[in-house]
């Protein structure tokens, strides 16, 4: 009788760990848990329960990837240098911030990250302190040209992009940093605070928060202006962002007396609601990642309701390994 592998021409791979980044259909037996498992696709975005942080907090910055994610700054109370990496499964304490502060915004990734602006203890002012981490500890660099707190940022730690937030008052101020100094740029069309963003120096996204009522406007950066594009759905200020300016991923907030769980992807064009909500509507969160793997990290859910709960983020049509079973 002709077996699987004469009429297949192949075998199936024995692998003590699945593999990374597995292929649609590629299928392979795992010695380890002694199961016969495949690569196939999500076919509904969902947000699932990822590890704690170790410190709760609310207006803090992340940046990185969902397995491999930064978190720093915020409000505990009281104000907070604090930084934390997440493995994609636990966070681990790393050196805290040189200035300690809260309405920060991020850059970069886990080990090669950016903390720009914010406000410090000190009379509640706002700062223009930038910092770059290594992986390990934190180091001051030139600060911003105008200090504001509950900022946006994008880009990475060579070349990030500052825009939005509070001086006082509300700033459309956009500043560009090549690691070693920042320069001003053509601002922002609605000067707002507590700002979404995602992308890069030359591709950025801003979208959603204060003007100082809530707003869904975005706005796309090409490097050198901003141009008005279609608004989110749900209008909402102290909101996270992920993703790239033609990918991105938008997700909590706050509307006026609503901690918000909805989630929005934008593919380039507009916004749609995604069918996946967050499990723990908050405000005032960090985000990570892309917009097929998303990371909503921290913030509040009703003063003085501050969180250190993490969700990953799922979109449909990501990859996924499934265990393949006789039934």
């Amino acid at each position: 009788m002709a077996e699987y592998i004469n009429i297949r021409g192949q075998s199936i791979e024995v692998l003590a760990s699945d593999p990374a980044n597995p292929t649609i259909g590629q299928i392979w037996y795992n010695s380890t848990s002694n199961t016969l498992k495949g690569g196939g696709v999500t076919t509904t975005a969902s947000w699932a329960t990822g590890g704690n942080m170790n410190t709760l907090r609310a207006n803090l910055a992340g940046t990185g990837i969902q397995t491999a994610a930064l978190a720093f700054g915020g409000y505990a109370p009281p104000f907070t240098g604090v930084t934390e990496e997440y493995d994609g499964s636990s966070w681990t304490n790393s050196n805290s911030l040189n200035t300690t502060r809260t309405g920060l915004g991020g850059a970069g990734t886990q080990t090669a990250g950016l903390a720009i602006g914010g406000q410090i203890p000190a009379g509640n002012a706002s700062t223009g302190a930038t910092e770059e981490y290594d992986g390990n500890s934190w180091t001051s660099s030139n600060s911003l040209n105008t200090a504001r707190t509950d900022i946006g940022g994008a880009g990475t730690q060579t070349a990030a992009l500052a825009f939005g937030g509070i001086i006082p008052p509300d700033s459309n101020a956009t500043e560009e940093y090549d690691g070693n100094s920042w320069t001003s740029s053509n601002s922002l069309n609605t000067a707002r605070n507590n700002i979404g963003e995602a992308g890069t120096q030359t591709a950025a996204l801003g979208f959603g928060g204060g003007t100082p009522s809530v707003t869904g406007a975005t706005e796309e950066y090409n490097g050198t202006s901003w141009t008005s594009v279609n608004s989110m759905n749900t209008a909402r200020a102290q909101l996270a962002g992920a993703g790239t300016q033609a990918l991105a991923l938008g997700f909590g907030g706050e509307a006026p007396g609503v901690y918000l769980s909805a989630t929005e992807e934008y593919d380039g064009t507009s916004w749609a609601t995604s069918p996946a909500s967050l499990a723990t509507g908050r405000s005032s969160l960090a985000g990570a990642g892309t917009q097929t793997a998303g990371l909503a990290i921290g913030g509040n859910s009703g003063a003085p309701t501050y969180l250190n709960a993490t969700e990953e983020y799922t979109a449909a049509g990501a990859p996924l390994t499934k265990t393949i079973t006789a039934s």
